[in-house]
């Protein structure tokens, strides 16, 4: 009788460490923060997730946000920043640069739809940059600012150290995949979040679209859209509204998206990182899910 009670004790004690066990990791090694206006689920796609309340800056969600991930096109965010932090007049001219325009062609880069040497201004290459996500726009940014691509970087990163993005490294501007470029979740939200605090940055990442220039090439412009705001629509945003985002796609880094929407009275920054990707022709935007879905939890929690 004995040997049954301590056997029975010892089941109990063992059940108790187990709920224990998994209401702090969720069942799948994540732990989560118990506190107050903390999501408690993971039901979500991405590998890399970090969501900041930033009037408070605390994480409202995280899912290894401080983990290496690439960030894919999510790299034209500090290309923008870094643009705009050295460019004196929005409206000169800045033609779109041929090396890299060719070269963007040849590895078959996302592109805003300019020609080599098109007389465009710099404001056309950073909504080009930003909206469609386009190649030859974020590296003739790059030319005309720095003079060369690899001087451009070099601001990058050391804005990137400016900012405390200490898991961070940048070796291009337009964020093709190379092993050596890098960052987390959390890095980016940094850079997100000081960067929405410049207006022409946050102009530029809210806006649905943009008419270009007028040009020999385009006599009405380029009508530039939003790879984010255009694929969404108001009956996905019940109680909360994304303003504004940057998508990012490649097979190394997944699918990727960087937004800023609004719930209630506050805004919230959120990174979703590395949604698996199986046919880049197909996606299955398993990113804007996560997004919406982490809104919608934010949302229903300030009901």
């Amino acid at each position: 009788m004995k040997k049954l009670w301590t056997f029975l004790r010892g089941m109990i004690l063992f059940a108790v460490v187990l709920v224990i066990a998994m209401k702090v990791t969720g069942w799948n090694g994540l732990v989560l923060k118990e506190m107050p206006g903390v999501l408690q689920t993971d039901d979500y796609s991405s590998q890399y997730i970090l969501m900041v309340d930033r009037s408070t800056g605390k994480a409202v969600y995280e899912k290894n946000a401080d983990q290496k991930a690439y960030p894919a096109s999510l790299t034209k965010m500090m290309t923008t920043l870094v643009a705009l932090e050295h460019i004196k007049d929005l409206s000169a001219s800045a033609p779109v640069d041929t090396a890299t325009y060719q070269e963007m062609m040849a590895q078959n880069a996302s592109m805003a739809g300019f020609f080599g040497r098109e007389a465009v201004t710099y404001r056309d290459l950073l909504y080009g940059t930003m909206l469609p996500s386009g190649g030859e726009a974020s590296n003739s940014l790059a030319i005309h600012v720095a003079g060369s691509t690899q001087q451009f970087v070099q601001l990058m990163n050391d804005k990137a150290a400016e900012l405390g993005m200490t898991h961070t490294r940048f070796t291009n501007p337009e964020g093709l995949h190379d092993a050596k470029q890098y960052t987390t979740a959390s890095d980016m939200a940094k850079l997100l979040d000081y960067a929405l605090d410049n207006q022409n940055f946050k102009a530029i990442f809210t806006k649905g679209s943009f008419q270009t220039t007028p040009t020999a090439n385009h006599p009405q412009g380029i009508t530039l859209k939003s790879t984010v705001l255009s694929s969404l629509n108001a009956a996905e945003q019940n109680g909360f509204e994304i303003l504004g985002g940057k998508s990012g796609t490649t097979y190394e880094a997944g699918q990727c998206w960087a937004t800023l929407g609004t719930s209630g009275n506050r805004e919230y920054v959120t990174i979703v990182m590395g949604a698996p990707l199986e046919d880049i022709s197909h996606p299955d935007h398993a990113q804007k899910k996560d997004t919406l879905e982490l809104f919608a939890e934010v949302s229903a929690g300030e009901r």
